[in-house]
């Protein structure tokens, strides 16, 4: 049976289509996030089924999950991303204990049982402050995109201290800094440290490793290393980590 995991983040919305019964991921897409959330994961739900040749009836259950999982009309269940996120990384990865999760609008920490169910979470959702919105930011005004901040930030010889981590503070933080000819690499580096040691608050002493970090702001080159160093243990990427919301949503709705 193929089942399916909507997630209706802040800035995409991705699918995952799950066999069950062979244990694999059939197909999964991301898009865009827009005003008709319905409509486009409808759209991006049946362009995945449609590349896969499956008829829409083969889809056996839907669970959504995300910000906008309510609007997701069409959906048999909805769920919170923390516990689809949970079963997403167990699935991905079993042996992790906590997860790092970095998406366009917030944060969060949550450690997992050996089952990998929800021990306990923080979450970070009412401040840009160490999400990848506050990276946005500094790419634009970088004049980069989001993989080059990366790239840039391993550049670095003399990381610059951000004192602000206020979106709107940091901006003007960062006008200062360059002119006052501090090099863009530096003040990459030192906002991906920034956002690391923002994140090590926000999980207090709830890490026990092994770590797994995921979201969007996963993919981006140095953020893994820079958590590593506030961390001070190991951190992995799953593979397609901005995934594992839906991949989790998809695997509890084979259980439904």
């Amino acid at each position: 049976m193929i089942y399916a995991g909507i997630d209706a983040g802040s800035r995409a919305i991705k699918v995952v289509l799950f066999d069950d019964e062979n244990g694999q991921i059939v197909a999964s897409g991301m898009a865009d996030q827009g005003i008709a959330q319905e409509a486009l994961a409808k759209e991006l739900l049946e362009k995945l089924l449609h590349q896969r040749q499956l008829p829409t009836g083969s889809v056996a259950k839907i669970v959504a999950t995300g910000y906008g999982r309510n609007i997701i009309g069409f959906a048999h269940k909805t769920v919170t991303e923390i516990t689809c996120h949970a079963a997403g990384v167990h699935h991905a990865v079993p042996e992790a204990r906590t997860i790092i999760e970095i998406g366009g609008q917030d944060s969060k920490a949550i450690s997992l049982k050996v089952d990998g169910t929800v021990q306990d979470f923080s979450m970070n959702d009412r401040c840009a402050a160490g999400t990848g919105r506050f990276l946005e930011v500094v790419a634009t005004r970088l004049t980069v995109d989001l993989y080059t901040l990366g790239e840039l930030s391993g550049r670095s010889r003399n990381p610059a201290a951000i004192s602000s981590m206020c979106v709107v503070f940091a901006e003007t933080e960062i006008i200062g800094l360059l002119a006052a000819g501090v090099e863009p690499e530096d003040i990459a580096s030192g906002v991906q440290a920034a956002i690391a040691a923002r994140v090590g608050t926000m999980a207090g002493r709830k890490i026990e490793p092994p770590v797994a970090f995921t979201g969007g702001v996963a993919l981006i080159p140095g953020m893994a290393g820079a958590l590593e160093k506030v961390l001070k243990q190991p951190v992995s990427v799953p593979a397609d980590p901005q995934m594992t919301g839906a991949l989790g949503a998809a695997l509890l709705a084979a259980r439904i």
